[in-house]
């Protein structure tokens, strides 16, 4: 009996703002590639996830979320950007995830869909957070009001923050790709640098602890990425990270009374640094403003948000 053939592929993981996307990304990876937090718009960049698996691998782009414009704020140039990198996601993918929460459709979900839906790709429905559901009975219904009118390839619920279902959606997406060797080694987590994650580490915690005061108006910069093989216990990574903002006001809050706030936010992000480079890590962090960055689409290149 010859064995199944290998297969590997990309999947554009795509959805509205806030449900869940990274987070199932980080599972299927089994490492924490994509920050996660609770304010939407969390993750900004294009990322690609490198999920193996003995049967296959799954190249995983995860996006930022799809949203609708509205007002001013949603208008700018940092949102616009954030719009383009979700859309151009679905260029050259062997499939699609379209993620939403377990019990609520609105209007970005449908935009989502049909941002799909005009992509010539399979689109897998992975409704998410499935253990929030007290009343599991009502989910069926649910369903069904969504799949009405649509196509998808298959539909999985799950929870990607306890691991739930996972395994029937791996399978799944494992059968619509094409077959062909692994396109990064076993070992390989992510296509993006460790530069790139400690810039990502460091504006994880400035949206966990400061989302609701300056859920936008900042960004971060590595200016300094040292390898440094002279540490007594073993090699250490010498960070200095630039946290951008757009006023002195929002300088003096990243900050914090006595610099409390910046040592908490270096402190924790230290922390996320040396678990996922498996290494010691000194980190540096500094607090500069540059007003209408986030408005101003070559401040943003030069800030690293590239098409």
């Amino acid at each position: 009996m010859n064995p199944a053939p290998h297969r590997a592929g990309h999947v554009a993981v795509i959805g509205r703002p806030n449900v869940g996307k990274s987070t199932l990304v980080n599972a299927l990876v089994g490492a924490k590639v994509s920050i996660v937090s609770n304010r939407p718009q969390t993750t900004r960049h294009r990322l690609l996830g490198i999920a193996t698996f003995p049967h296959g691998q799954l190249l995983l782009v995860d996006t930022p979320g799809i949203h609708r414009e509205q007002g001013k704020a949603s208008s700018s140039a940092m949102h616009r950007w954030m719009n383009r990198a979700a859309r151009g996601a679905l260029e050259g993918v062997d499939a699609a995830l379209l993620v939403i929460e377990a019990g609520r459709w609105d209007e970005e979900d449908a935009l989502a869909y049909d941002a799909l839906a005009s992509a010539g790709v399979p689109v897998l429905l992975v409704v998410n957070q499935v253990d929030r559901i007290k009343d599991k009975a009502t989910l069926l219904p649910f369903l069904g009001e969504v799949n009405a009118g649509r196509e998808f390839a298959a539909v999985h619920p799950v929870s990607a923050l306890k691991r739930k279902g996972l395994d029937a959606l791996v399978d799944s997406l494992v059968a619509l790709m094409p077959e062909q060797p692994p396109l990064y080694g076993e070992d390989e987590i992510t296509d993006k640098s460790q530069r790139f994650l400690a810039g990502e580490l460091v504006r994880e915690q400035l949206m966990r602890q400061l989302g609701a005061e300056l859920p936008y108006a900042t960004t971060v910069e590595i200016e300094s990425f040292v390898e440094d093989d002279t540490g007594k216990s073993g090699p250490l990574l010498r960070i200095g990270a630039v946290i951008w903002v757009e006023r002195d006001g929002q300088k003096a809050i990243v900050i914090g009374k006595g610099g409390a706030r910046l040592r908490e936010i270096g402190t924790r992000a230290r922390e996320q640094m040396e678990r996922l480079f498996g290494c010691k890590v000194f980190l540096e962090t500094w607090v500069r403003v540059r007003a209408g960055w986030s408005d101003d689409e070559s401040a943003l290149r030069t800030l690293g948000y590239h098409d």
